[in-house]
């Protein structure tokens, strides 16, 4: 597979396969992981105070690998088979081994991620984040942490599959802004590497 254009101009690497899982598996793991994961909405805490996060999330992987981030504390459900078919087939890519997944459920457009680095110390110094999504496009957005320079924007369509590795997280910040024309759903995995 020929590795994509760094969709960063510096000071990181990132790097889009928009088409990593066919329209129909899309589709079907869409459903499934919509149905069968244990999906929860949970309070964080930003800049002192507790909101509950606009999404669904749940946290799968190996044993023993925990993973804390704004106030809360997430243990693992151990791997479903269509997780660790996916983790196989983007870690073949990535030339990289996770041990973990953060699920996002963004039920429509209204739900969003804002701006953060995974910078947690249970990801290592030059964390290696592989992200899938499945059902609607939903943009994708980094921003340099000092530098003023444009922010950089990118379409994460259904079956895309998004590497963020090397200094990125140090760096760039990235969010999942509101989009509230959008009224369909979108399942998106972030893969990660506890240590």
């Amino acid at each position: 597979m020929t590795k994509p254009k760094n969709l960063l101009p510096f000071d990181g690497e990132v790097y889009l396969f928009p088409a990593l899982f066919t329209k129909e598996e899309s589709s079907k793991l869409y459903d499934l992981l919509a149905e069968s994961i244990q999906w929860k909405q949970e309070p964080i805490v930003i800049f002192g105070k507790q909101i509950m996060q606009p999404r669904l999330t749940a946290w799968y992987g190996d044993e023993q690998k925990p993973y804390s981030y704004s106030g809360i504390t997430m243990h693992p459900h151990p791997w479903s088979k269509e997780l660790l078919e996916i983790k196989h087939r983007i870690e073949s890519v990535a030339n990289h081994i996770f041990t973990s997944a953060l699920l996002n459920f963004y039920r429509n457009g209204y739900d969003s991620m804002g701006w953060h680095k995974d910078n947690e110390k249970e990801l290592g110094i030059n964390p290696v984040i592989g992200s899938v999504s499945f059902g609607s496009d939903r943009t994708f957005c980094f921003k340099h942490a000092k530098e003023k320079t444009p922010t950089q924007k990118a379409t994460l369509n259904s079956g895309s599959f998004l590497l963020m590795k090397g200094a990125t997280q140090h760096h760039w910040l990235h969010s999942i802004p509101k989009e509230p024309k959008i009224t369909e759903g979108r399942i998106n995995l972030t893969f990660r590497t506890i240590i």
